[in-house]
């Protein structure tokens, strides 16, 4: 595993150190058309959610919102953004394999580009993801494909951490969720300087059983 994997913590206060954001502030776009339906006080957890601006961007629409990140630094400057959007969430430090899951706790789980996760790990923390859904409760998913290898605008650089259609499919299908949209599509990211430029994307979104 390269370097930057093998520090994770190390490598996310650095990247999330520098001056503004790196991801910039504005949601990301697959989650803003999905969660359009949520109602306003249902309860969302985002996995790994950096600096916090989708995070934010939920409690602002009224919902009550849960967000962890590994770095001290992201979840330092999500509490920032929080405080000069004048929303309330409730945020944590932690791996994804020392976080709190609340099985059964969440009307609605995000995770928008978790791609540190290597095949084992990434096994680990969709089985919590999917178990922390309440009955028909919604996923939602949005990674990079192996195309993304081709295009280098932002991801992790190495195709084991990479999404295709078929993995999600098998892995949260095994997990007992109904898979409502599966779709890989290009767009022009501009999120922050992380996210910049032509990209090779993946979006899920998959329910549990009522």
């Amino acid at each position: 595993m390269s370097l930057p994997f093998s520090r994770p913590k190390q490598t996310w206060d650095e990247r999330f150190g520098t001056e503004g954001y790196l991801f910039g502030t504005e949601p990301n776009a697959w989650l803003r058309e999905h969660a359009q339906t949520w109602s306003a006080g249902q309860r969302v957890l985002c996995v790994a959610d950096g600096e916090g601006r989708n995070s934010v961007w939920l409690a602002a629409r009224g919902h009550a919102v849960e967000a962890f990140d590994i770095s001290a630094v992201g979840v330092q400057k999500a509490r920032a953004l929080a405080e000069a959007q004048g929303v309330e969430l409730v945020f944590h430090v932690a791996h994804c394999d020392n976080y709190d899951w609340q099985p059964g706790a969440f009307d609605a789980t995000v995770a928008i580009f978790v791609q540190f996760a290597d095949p084992l790990m990434r096994s680990r923390l969709f089985s919590h993801m999917a178990r922390s859904l309440k009955p028909g409760g919604q996923l939602l998913v949005l990674g990079y494909t192996p195309q993304q290898l081709v295009y280098k605008t932002g991801g992790p650089g190495e195709l084991s951490h990479l999404y295709t259609s078929e993995m999600l499919h098998e892995t949260f299908a095994a997990e007992g969720l109904s898979v409502e949209e599966l779709r890989e599509f290009e767009a022009d990211l501009t999120e922050g300087s992380g996210h910049l430029g032509r990209s090779a994307l993946v979006g899920l979104v998959a329910s549990s059983p009522v």
